[in-house]
């Protein structure tokens, strides 16, 4: 039996390698996996929006399966990105925090297996265009096209198999053509897995010059937090550099026009803010059916497991700020459509799935054995409209970034009544649990400051009802489940 985790990955690639023997279609589909920056629901056609045009995600959805309770494990971008890749949580797979610089402190390990391994030992052909953001090169690919860090909207330079090299043209376009010369290089006597990911819409949204004006004539209906207080939550009224109105303003003080009071350049913004990351979103849409018209026409489309998701959730306004981070709902949820082989078409599903359970499920599709290391689970029996026996009620949420500050300082330090603990946009490490409910968030860098609230009377999450008379029976069962989550995901920290 292996005994450490260089063994157990060379175990679970030899058993990968084993199963390419057993290779028919239809029985292990190609895999397109299409994952997009700071989507967040509610912000395409399929999911709601009446504004934002997004034929080809809306395809998809009616084509397959829409999940409505899908999680991230950690609303970051690089630490999704390792969660997606190992179907492990953040303190596994060794991303707590944004890790794209070179001389990172944190590194993928190297020794726990991502998906695309094992797909490529089992005879895959795999290939990646567009964002990567971890500080190593990729693995497991036979051949890599990404962006470095954040990249840039226009003319962006990529790092093609080590080299880098400048193009001319929009990021979501010249993504797309990699994606598209990968993908005519493949043919039927072999299976593929193309990782298909956009830099867009991340900030600053940039949309292409064919979509900067789409909006102009449109007014943006704000959300129902726009103007939030935050009285009952005190790390959210901290956030101040999240908040449009604090934030944003010199990012537009040259075309902001002059006069306004604070509300109205609140609000102007606002809609720059929104209709630049539309037009940043139609771009992406757009792209993705260049993509699927090339499975039609290679008539691969029916047998191509695709999954669209976002590495997180977003604030577009919710609680008046931008970015994520937070465990409220809309850092926490992201879009999830999927579309495979002999599945339902038109579906939605309400039962909660993470992002951890991507790479479980491709595997499944793949007809390759989940590693231990792996702490999703695959839904494809979902996806056939069957739900197992035993699904997850409830999901563990954790965020680390910065986490390595406070080690540093001690539990003393955070016993402390004065000790300040700054993070980007002043949100500090924190877990928390979610059940179809009601979520309990422990704020541990805040002198153990607690958030509960009840999601059937408070979708919005607006009060907290944390030490509030009447409520110790679902705070000690929420607290109960948080601890017996933390030992089921082995996360001691």
């Amino acid at each position: 039996m292996p005994t450490t985790r260089r063994e157990a990955l060379q175990a679970t690639l030899a058993m990968a390698a084993a199963s390419a023997c057993n290779w028919r279609r239809p029985g292990r589909p190609n895999i397109l996996f299409v994952m997009t920056d700071d989507h967040a629901v509610g912000h395409s056609g399929c999911y709601g929006n009446k504004l934002v045009k997004t034929p080809n995600l809306d395809r998809l959805a009616g084509e397959g399966t829409r999940f409505d309770s899908s999680f991230v494990t950690n609303s970051l971008c690089a630490p999704s990105r390792a969660c997606v890749l190992t179907g492990a949580y953040s303190h596994v797979n060794g991303i707590r925090g944004n890790s794209e610089a070179k001389n990172s402190i944190e590194k993928l390990d190297p020794n726990v297996p991502t998906y695309p391994q094992l797909l490529q030992a089992a005879g895959y052909r795999t290939g990646i265009a567009g964002k990567w953001h971890l500080s190593h090169d990729p693995v497991g690919f036979d051949s890599w096209a990404v962006l470095p860090g954040q990249g840039e909207y226009f003319n962006p330079t990529f790092i093609e198999n080590g080299t880098r090299k400048q193009h001319h043209g929009y990021a979501t376009d010249v993504t797309t053509d990699f994606a598209l010369e990968f993908l005519k290089q493949q043919d039927a006597s072999k299976p593929w897995c193309l990782v298909y990911q956009h830099k867009a819409p991340h900030r600053p949204f940039l949309p292409p010059p064919r979509f900067a004006k789409t909006f102009d004539k449109v007014e943006i209906p704000e959300p129902p937090t726009f103007d939030d207080d935050y009285s009952t939550r005190k790390v959210a009224a901290e956030a101040e550099d999240m908040r449009f109105d604090i934030s944003l303003e010199p990012d537009y003080k040259k075309e902001m026009p002059a006069g306004l009071d604070a509300k109205a350049k609140k609000k102007w913004i606002y809609q720059r803010f929104v209709k630049d990351y539309y037009g940043a979103i139609m771009a992406i849409d757009e792209n993705l059916g260049r993509v699927l018209k090339h499975l039609d026409d290679r008539k691969m489309t029916e047998d191509t497991l695709i999954i669209y998701t976002s590495d997180n959730g977003f604030f577009v306004g919710d609680h008046g700020w931008y970015d994520k981070r937070f465990m409220y709902e809309p850092s926490l949820r992201v879009p999830m459509i999927v579309r495979a082989p002999g599945a339902r078409r038109g579906a939605t599903h309400e039962l909660m799935t993470l992002n951890i359970d991507i790479a479980p499920t491709i595997l499944d599709y793949a007809g390759i054995p989940q590693p231990e290391s792996m702490q999703g689970a695959s839904f494809r029996r979902l996806l056939a409209g069957a739900a197992p026996v035993e699904w997850r009620k409830s999901m563990y949420y954790t965020y680390y970034e910065n986490s390595w500050v406070l080690a540093g300082k001690g539990k003393e330090a955070m016993s402390d009544p004065s000790f300040q603990f700054f993070t980007p946009h002043r949100i500090g490490p924190h877990r928390g649990v979610r059940t179809a409910t009601h979520k309990l968030i422990q704020y541990y860098a805040e002198q153990d400051y607690w958030e509960l609230f009840n999601l059937e009377d408070d979708p919005h999450e607006l009060r907290n009802l944390y030490g509030k008379a009447g409520t110790e029976p679902v705070t000690a069962a929420l607290k109960s489940e948080l601890e017996r989550l933390q030992r089921q995901y082995k996360d001691t920290a």
